[in-house]
């Protein structure tokens, strides 16, 4: 199916003629359908069976004709609904804009790996609990239709070639009840989860419970239980034969129930409610979250490819194009993909749990954006198809009276924009989706509407829109101070924007670090461990405008592609080659989105840089000591973007006495400081400021100093410390070159006031992949194998420089897998 549909659909959304993924999707099914009903006749015409006296078990003993007849009637009929309806969801992605994902020679074995990770259950195994929960259903459940096929096919086989006897069957009877005691225990375990105590409900279990859940959940348990019951009075009614003893949970049964009156009745009235649950079981996979089953590994396969992980997509040139909408509010607005998303969803609240907008008491949700984007398309369809059970079905449509708000197929009739403004864009909801949803594409699709169509955004974002285009940086500071703070660095390179590039590196330093106080700090301290080191490198100063990443971020492309042509312009005229960046937000935007518009530079974060400069050994840190305890806060924008989580901890790992610690939730699970998506320049208005939550939860570690590695969670972070009342000095926030820096010139002190060459070994914790949460495949050296297939087979290694081993591959960020924190799909 995946190849199918991402081979047609992304062609022509709107071709209407020749074969579409809908039609392929209905002959599938109606293909499967066929056979069907083609066994069930083949059985009756020729009636093979097992000889006299052999080892096994007769299909449909017991079992009336006229009953057998309607089995091969309904079942084959419901396979023809379900391929009906699965088409109608189909036909809904293909409104949708025209998206790339075709499989080439290139990405095909990094696609086929990502199907693999969801079927194997992979994206779910990092939460044990969940994971094995999870895997107890599902595998159970495959099981059982193997099960059932082999049992079939055996039927389907004259006499001569039939296998299931003797010990084929005993073996056959046991794997299918430990299969059906898996998929009973995973059953009753989901439930307990839902309905047990609150105290044992996982927090995105409490926060939305939906009623779909519980009638998938109940029709699986009715499809177990029958089973159950119709094996015991099976085997009851045959006089319980010693070799059905393999069948270890249907053979007590049977002896519990033998000697009952009328078991034949009894076998029927089981059987046929095994039956019904199975035919309920086809009836809600296409109308329910349950269609899963199928869409989900078809979208794990269909995962971005081609563009990086921390890029938005690109937009056509806002100076000469002639297009008259911009963004995402129709449902013809997004791709198909991202409608395919909303039907892959399995409700797992996993996206949920990780938002810091949720968790702080703000109105977004990512698991309702893809809903609610999921129930417009589906009421806006032809044919409409269902949206999930139990959501409130007065959705307002243009033809309905009295309820002409907007357009009937307009997603902000059941999202708002104050989700949308919400939103930090950190990205957590996508890495922690087990099934590789783009939830956050379609936030920043619609904020490109809501920015670009309707004005619809912050005051206060009104006025780092004006700094940006009229003075070149959100401060709204003016150009010419740009490189104040490199006053004190005598012969450092200041170039100007006609000036040919001649040292190796450009330092991009950024708005942030040229103009805050805080943050000009960072680019001092920087520039000095570079100078120490050798490095060759000159600034832009004046001629360096913003990179435009706010104005991205908050939907304004008119103004982020002002910005980003003025920069390729002036960096292509230059010659200039590499760069590095000590702002995150920086670092992507010149690496990620630049190449959209023409602007291709080896960009580098100032860890992995100063990582490499540390491991080659041009940067001295032989004596460089700290003895405090240091907890480093993961950057969206470096991390979940970027996959850049080891470079930072190396660097800091690299200071002897230290004591590294992590914070509760690190890495792919890291918590944002709340600046993100332009929200540096936004007000909270509603809930629990998001930085105070942060700076919580990385003071309880108990850390005497806090690092960072981007300037807008340095800002944030010692906001919120300050903002706890912690006493100057108690608990000091710096980025990780300024803590550096303090280590290498204490040591130096130490060293000269002694006058004793003295190596200090790193006496850091030893920091594991264990304790970080990192992408999937992450292997020991954090980056892509020789074929440039990530390593799923690969176990995490740990942070070698806080060991004094070999530093790991200063390139993280070419890692291009998303580490999902794997879902607990209770469902």
């Amino acid at each position: 199916m995946a190849t199918v549909t991402e081979d047609v659909v992304e062609t022509d959304a709107g071709d209407k003629r020749g074969i579409r993924p809908n039609h392929i999707i209905i002959g599938l099914w109606t293909g499967v359908a066929v056979v069907t009903a083609i066994s069930g006749i083949a059985a009756a015409v020729f009636e093979f069976h097992h000889e006299e006296g052999a080892q096994t078990r007769e299909v449909f003993g017991n079992i009336p004709t006229p009953m057998k007849a309607m089995f091969y009637a309904l079942i084959p009929t419901l396979l023809i609904y379900v391929g009906f309806q699965l088409s109608f969801r189909v036909k809904n992605w293909q409104r949708g804009a025209p998206e790339n994902r075709k499989t080439t020679k290139k990405n095909v074995k990094q696609r086929l790996a990502d199907m693999r990770a969801g079927l194997y259950m992979q994206t779910l195994m990092r939460d044990p609990i969940a994971g094995i929960m999870h895997s107890m259903i599902y595998f159970g459940f495959l099981i059982l239709m193997a099960v059932t096929t082999t049992l079939e096919i055996d039927h389907q086989l004259p006499e001569s070639l039939k296998f299931l006897d003797g010990g084929v069957y005993k073996g056959y009877a046991l794997v299918g009840d430990a299969a059906g005691l898996m998929f009973f225990a995973g059953l009753m375990w989901a439930l307990s989860r839902r309905l047990g105590p609150r105290s044992m409900q996982p927090y995105r279990i409490r926060i939305k419970n939906k009623p779909e859940h519980f009638v998938i959940l109940g029709t699986l348990l009715a499809i177990s239980i029958s089973g159950f019951g119709a094996e015991a009075f099976r085997i009851a009614l045959d006089g319980s034969p010693s070799y059905e003893k393999w069948s270890f949970i249907g053979y007590p049964l049977a002896q519990l129930v033998d000697g009952m009156d009328s078991l034949s009745g009894w076998h029927q009235a089981w059987w046929i409610a095994h039956v019904i649950s199975f035919a309920l079981f086809l009836i809600i996979l296409p109308t329910t979250m349950l269609r899963h089953m199928v869409t989900s590994p078809a979208n794990m396969y269909l995962k971005d490819r081609d563009r990086p992980k921390g890029a938005m997509k690109p937009m056509a040139n806002l100076m000469e194009t002639e297009m008259e909408s911009f963004g995402a509010s129709v449902i013809e607005d997004f791709t198909w993909k991202q409608l395919m998303d909303t039907d892959s969803c399995t409700m797992c609240g996993r996206c949920t749990a990780v938002c810091p907008a949720s968790a702080t008491g703000k109105s977004l949700d990512p698991r309702e954006i893809v809903l609610k984007t999921g129930e417009v398309m589906a009421r806006s369809g032809t044919p409409q198809v269902t949206p999930p059970i139990g959501v409130d079905k007065e959705i307002a449509l243009a033809n309905e009276p009295g309820n002409i708000l907007v357009a009937p197929n307009n997603v902000f009739d059941r999202i708002t924009s104050e989700e949308i403004w919400a939103c930090t864009t950190c990205k957590a909801c996508d890495e922690n989706c087990p099934v590789n949803i783009e939830i956050l594409d379609k936030i920043l699709d619609m904020r490109r509407y809501l920015s670009l169509m309707e004005s619809d955004f912050p005051a206060e974002l009104g006025n780092a829109y004006r700094a940006m285009e009229n003075q070149g940086n959100p401060w709204g500071m003016g150009q010419g101070e740009r490189a104040d703070w490199a006053s004190e660095f005598e012969g450092l390179e200041v170039l100007d924007g006609g000036d040919p590039m001649t040292a190796e590196y450009l330092y991009w330093v950024g708005c942030a670090g040229s103009f805050d106080d805080k943050n000009k700090k960072v680019s001092q301290a920087f520039s000095k461990l570079m100078d120490r080191a050798g490095v060759s490198f000159a600034i832009l100063g004046p001629s360096e405008m913003c990179t435009g990443d706010p104005a991205r971020r908050s939907g304004n492309e008119y103004i982020f592609q002002m910005l980003a042509m003025q920069n390729i312009e002036t960096l292509n005229s230059m010659g200039v080659k590499k760069i590095v960046a000590q702002c995150p937000h920086c670092f992507n935007t010149l690496a990620n989105e630049y190449p959209q518009l023409g602007g291709h530079y080896e960009v580098v974060h100032h860890s992995q840089l100063l990582e490499d400069l540390i491991d080659s050994g041009k940067l001295d840190v032989t004596n460089a000591t700290l003895e405090d305890r240091l907890v480093y806060h993961d950057s969206c924008y470096l991390g979940r973007h970027n996959d850049v989580y080891l470079s930072p901890r190396n660097v800091v790992g690299s200071i002897g006495g230290i004591q590294v610690v992590e914070a509760e939730r690190n890495g792919t699970k890291g918590m944002c400081c709340g600046a993100g998506g332009a929200r540096m320049w936004m007000e909270e208005h509603v809930g629990k400021q998001i930085n105070v939550e942060r700076s919580q939860e990385l003071l309880a570690t108990g850390a005497t100093r806090i690092a960072t590695a981007c300037p807008f969670c340095y800002v944030m972070i010692d906001d919120g410390i300050k903002g706890e009342g912690v006493e100057d000095g108690e608990v000091l926030v710096q980025d990780i070159a300024m803590h550096l820096l303090d280590a290498i010139e204490e040591g130096e002190a130490k060293a000269q006031a002694t006058m004793v060459n003295v190596t200090l070994k790193p006496t850091a914790e030893r920091v594991t992949a264990e304790k970080i949460e990192l992408p999937l495949g992450f292997g020991m050296h954090g980056d892509l194998d020789g074929d440039g297939i990530r390593d799923t087979d690969a176990e995490p290694g740990p942070i070698a420089a806080l060991v004094g081993e070999t530093h790991l591959s200063h390139n993280d960020a070419s890692v291009d897998e998303a580490g999902v924190d794997e879902a607990d799909e209770e469902e």
